[in-house]
């Protein structure tokens, strides 16, 4: 067994914990870090950051090994130091994209929403090109997923996390983590139960390192079976383990801690081992005690005693508060503040129990029952948001205290510092299949959640990968009305960023899942959706000839406001195409349809559009006459920046028209309204 260092808890590292051992690892990745690269010629830096490699099993301690390594190099970069875990708490893999996504926001960069991988990693090496600094990329499950996110800059230095070599990336050599020497085992068995029970008897002690493997995440798990046993001799224990069968197809390397895990798991009652399986299911690895309230169907009292005796017994870890890095699903100020996360290297025994003891009806039901929770949380948490003696606010009120928010400012803090959890249930319960219609609704409750206190922009990342989740669900069950509004969400994003080409796709796709579903609206805003996308492509013919299809179908259906709108937008296009007397036309007849449905800034505005298109059209003092009609609809509709910058254009015409008389008074007048910096500006 090597010279290795583990944190206290054994499974990962905690912040404040003394780190024990590992000099040989830590010199050996110190080595690696000041020797020559194989990749640098001769008197040139190498083109890359370097890459230190911590390859290991899970809960041999490798995560914690690269953690010290990563504070002990800090110092020397000054960019600071940026995390990423590459695989989910059951080992799957995190996609590219969502991975980029996390480096740049931990960098503080905006990426905009729908982008693809390849630009997104493009992004993260622009980023990293101009500092120092250290990324550690956690639990990597092969090269491909690290080879994107290397910065270009040998200034940067990456420290990845993996079970076995990164084969495809240069000049890596791994760090193999094995398993602990014998003394820093001893000493971490002695922190779980005492330095007594180790001292009386340190042979029996070195036994049962032994059969441990001496990994760190099994001897957590046998000194909180000896700490729950105070009467238990450490040699008893060693016995036990000894006498175990090794399990059927689990790994030579794996079974020292599912050997210990077995033992550690039968001691647990019926409902403590049932509440430990149903962990698996909790988002992100991370619960507390109303999640597991919620999935074992028992009381929040019941659930964090259970939790308690969990962690204690080594199965469980406590979590960072919520705001760090493990956010619990919680109202902020309320509750418990015990949160804890599961251990991965856990994960599959506990998913291999999970498909011998519970029936998939159960854990269906299970899961339904926290996410039910969460969505009810996510309606308070926007319900907050709105007036006082609103639908919403009563609601609200009728919900029990736990699920309640005191303020907006509380509810905000809670859905910040539980984004991550709440995006990981709303993925979990989509890929789940069979909780469609509940999966909808989370959705739904996210995205109008996160719209209520962040805005549609500021959110519109997150926004864009919901749409694209509820897209899923749509066409796996043929719901054509929510993939309409899917697609037409989704092609606004792309529209909003400059992807029009990919946006008019969107629209198509939209229009027809519309008319697949008859839904009239959707239909109609997808053909206006379409001519948007022609009218900021430049094509004026189709912009106008998508506009008048939509206009149609609003004349059909008697719907006024679209009508005057949709006219306006035709009005638009023509006098962008350069055809002013159809502009005149179109822009008269939404001044008419907005008189019609009493929209009197509506009238002002289009008054203000003719105006300006008689002025184009060389008929300034027709302009003039129609911008003063313009003003008087503004006054009565109470606009007073409308009214500015009809003043202001006014003027602008007398001027031409020569008159600068009156276009003095004018000016006077917007500055009034505006201010003297806004009138200049």
């Amino acid at each position: 067994m090597t010279d290795q260092a583990v944190d206290v808890s054994g499974l990962d590292r905690v912040a404040g914990t003394p780190f024990l051992g590992r000099h040989r690892e830590l010199t050996e990745l110190r080595a690696d870090l000041e020797r020559a690269g194989l990749n640098t010629l001769a008197g040139r830096k190498q083109p890359r950051a370097r890459v230190l490699l911590v390859a290991g099993r899970p809960g041999s301690g490798r995560t914690a090994l690269a953690e010290e390594i990563t504070r002990r190099l800090r110092d020397g970069c000054p960019g600071g130091v940026v995390r990423a875990a590459l695989s989910e708490p059951g080992g799957e893999p995190v996609p590219g994209e969502r991975s980029a996504r996390e480096v740049l926001a931990a960098l503080g960069v905006e990426a905009p929403p729908g982008e693809d991988e390849d630009s997104l990693t493009q992004r993260v090496r622009e980023a990293l090109a101009a500092r120092k600094a250290l990324l550690l990329l956690d639990d990597a499950v092969d090269a491909e997923q690290v080879d994107p996110l290397l910065p270009d800059s040998a200034d940067c230095l990456v420290v990845a996390v993996s079970r076995g070599p990164l084969t495809g990336i240069p000049d890596v050599r791994p760090c193999t983590v094995g398993g602990l020497d014998t003394a820093a085992a001893v000493e971490l068995l002695g922190r779980r139960t005492g330095a007594v029970r180790i001292t009386v008897d340190p042979q029996a002690a070195e036994s049962l390192v032994e059969e441990c493997g001496g990994q760190p995440a099994a001897l957590v798990l046998a000194g909180g079976w000896l700490a729950a046993r105070p009467t238990a001799s450490v040699a008893d224990l060693a016995r036990r383990l000894r006498e175990l069968p090794s399990e059927p197809g689990v790994p030579v390397g794996d079974r020292p801690l599912a050997r210990v895990f077995r033992l550690a798991y039968a001691s647990l009652s019926p409902s403590a081992a049932h509440t430990l399986r149903l962990l698996t299911l909790a988002p992100a690895g991370l619960a507390d005690a109303h999640t597991a309230s919620a999935l074992a169907g028992c009381s929040v009292p019941a659930a964090e005693a259970t939790l308690r005796d969990l962690a204690a017994l080594g199965l469980l870890r406590p979590a960072p508060p919520a705001g760090t890095a493990g956010p619990a699903l919680l109202p902020a100020g309320r509750g418990p503040e015990g949160r804890y996360a599961l251990p991965g290297c856990l994960v599959p025994l506990l998913r291999a129990r999970t498909e011998e003891q519970d029936r998939p009806g159960e854990l269906r039901l299970a899961r339904a029952r926290m996410l039910e929770r969460t969505v009810r949380l996510l309606r308070s948490c926007r319900a907050v948001t709105e007036p006082e003696g609103s639908p919403a606010r009563k609601q609200l009120a009728g919900l029990p205290r736990a699920l309640r928010f005191p303020d907006p400012q509380d509810a905000a803090a809670w859905l910040r510092a539980n984004r991550q959890v709440l995006l990981a249930a709303a993925r979990l319960a989509v890929a789940d299949g069979e909780l469609d219609t509940l999966a909808r609704r989370l959705v739904a409750a996210l995205v109008r959640a996160l719209a209520a206190h962040e805005g549609t922009e500021a959110a519109a990342p997150d926004l864009y990968g919901l749409h694209q989740l509820v897209l899923g669900v749509a066409e796996r069950r043929g719901l054509h009305r929510e993939r309409a509004a899917a697609l037409l969400n989704i092609g606004d994003l792309d529209a909003r960023t400059g992807r029009t080409s990919a946006a008019l796709a969107r629209y198509r796709a939209a229009l027809d899942a519309g008319r697949a579903a008859d839904d009239h609206y959707a239909t109609g805003r997808a053909m206006e959706s379409v001519g948007g996308a022609y009218q900021d492509l430049e094509d004026w013919q189709r912009a106008a000839d998508w506009y008048g299809r939509a206009l149609a179908q609003r004349l059909s259906r008697g719907e006024r406001a679209d009508e005057a709108r949709l006219y306006g937008r035709l009005g638009a296009v023509h006098a962008y195409a350069g055809d002013l007397d159809e502009a005149l036309r179109e822009w008269r007849a939404a001044v008419a349809c907005h008189r019609r449905v009493g929209d009197t800034p509506g009238v002002a505005r289009a008054l203000s559009e003719v105006a300006r298109v008689l002025e184009a059209a060389g008929r300034p003092h027709d302009s003039v006459r129609t911008c003063e009609e313009a003003l008087e609809w503004a006054s009565l509709a109470e606009d007073e920046r409308l009214s500015a910058a009809l003043h202001l254009r006014l003027a602008d015409t007398l001027e031409r028209v020569g008159d600068p008389a009156a276009a003095a008074l004018h000016r006077t007048r917007a500055k009034r309204l505006l201010g003297p910096d806004e009138a200049r500006a």
